[in-house]
């Protein structure tokens, strides 16, 4: 028996009047995100007045809406009992700290084993959800903070945040080089002109924010805390790329592992084991979709990027 398709109802808000229709929508339909909603009206599922309207339509304010939501398909990935590190959970969200070398979503070579395998195994109300419900998503070879949502309605007024920048992300990162002091990239990042598996700085982007600061400096590298007001598909590994800082470790945006000035046999060996990009999700925080309450969680760095700082304070004779 296939599942029946669901059409609910909602009033466009009078202190709307004169706003564009695409803009209102997430007012009408809270639960849903703009970008998932431009999607069904496109589809022809919001109707006014029994038609489809143009998303450019001025609204008067107190126009009746209806919406007719698709059947949401079962995951076809795979429940598996892959480890997860849980910071915190209820009936709505759950936080993950993820370790590096874990894929988040299954894809090309990555059918199993990943984090959305195991959060379907764990919580298998997420086979209900676009992408298991893991709303914003970590590098394979990045560690750390990320959040998942358990039901529709976390799912789209967590993904609403993160489109108005109200989700907190804090970012700890080794860096080649010695930036002279912190600042901000402003910067839009599209996809690389020649190379497809690459991100890049270009006008044809879409816009990318990223702050930074210095916490400590060493010889030829630079310990940083970052901070993103945008979630663009590699971002903080292609700013500091850009500013002629790549992460180390990086392998896709870095060019060479770079040696300090006399440096011991020791700090060579480490730079060159530390195979995966030096970027760690420390912090996250979040208004809960449900309670309201603002919540935040802070992960201290994994034992090989704390092992890596740990070489470089030595070698540069920084006390910790």
């Amino acid at each position: 028996m296939e599942e029946a398709e669901e059409i609910i109802a909602g009033a466009v808000p009078e202190s709307s009047a004169g706003d564009r229709l695409d803009k209102v929508l997430p007012e009408v339909f809270p639960p849903y995100s703009r970008s998932q909603l431009q999607v069904w009206l496109k589809e022809g599922r919001i109707l006014l007045n029994n038609s489809v309207p143009h998303g450019r339509l001025p609204v008067r304010g107190g126009e009746i809406l209806t919406l007719d939501l698709p059947v949401v398909e079962p995951s076809s990935w795979v429940p598996q009992p892959v480890p997860l590190s849980v910071v915190f959970e209820d009936d709505h969200v759950v936080v993950i700290d993820k370790p590096a070398g874990l894929v988040v979503h299954p894809g090309a070579g990555n059918s199993t084993g990943t984090l959305a395998n195991g959060i379907l195994h764990r919580y298998p109300q997420t086979a209900q959800l676009p992408r298991a419900g893991v709303v914003h998503r970590l590098d394979k070879d990045t560690s750390g903070l990320l959040v998942v949502a358990l039901t529709e309605a976390a799912r789209g007024a967590l993904i609403r945040a993160l489109e108005h920048r109200d989700v907190q992300r804090e970012y700890l990162s080794v860096v080649n080089g010695t930036p002279i002091s912190g600042g901000r990239v402003d910067a839009p990042i599209g996809r690389h002109p020649r190379d497809r598996i690459k991100m890049a700085v270009t006008d044809q982007g879409k816009p990318a924010l990223t702050d930074y600061r210095i916490l400590e400096r060493f010889h030829a590298h630079t310990y940083l805390a970052l901070k993103l007001h945008s979630g663009r598909t590699h971002q903080i590994r292609v700013h500091m790329a850009h500013l002629g800082f790549p992460l180390v470790g990086d392998p896709i945006y870095g060019d060479r592992v770079r040696f300090p000035s006399g440096a011991s046999a020791n700090v060579m060996e480490t730079l060159s084991a530390f195979r995966r990009q030096a970027l760690h999700a420390t912090m996250l925080g979040f208004t809960h979709p449900v309670t309201g309450e603002l919540l935040s969680w802070v992960s201290p760095p994994p034992a090989d990027f704390d092992g890596l700082l740990t070489v470089l304070r030595r070698d540069s004779g920084v006390q910790k």
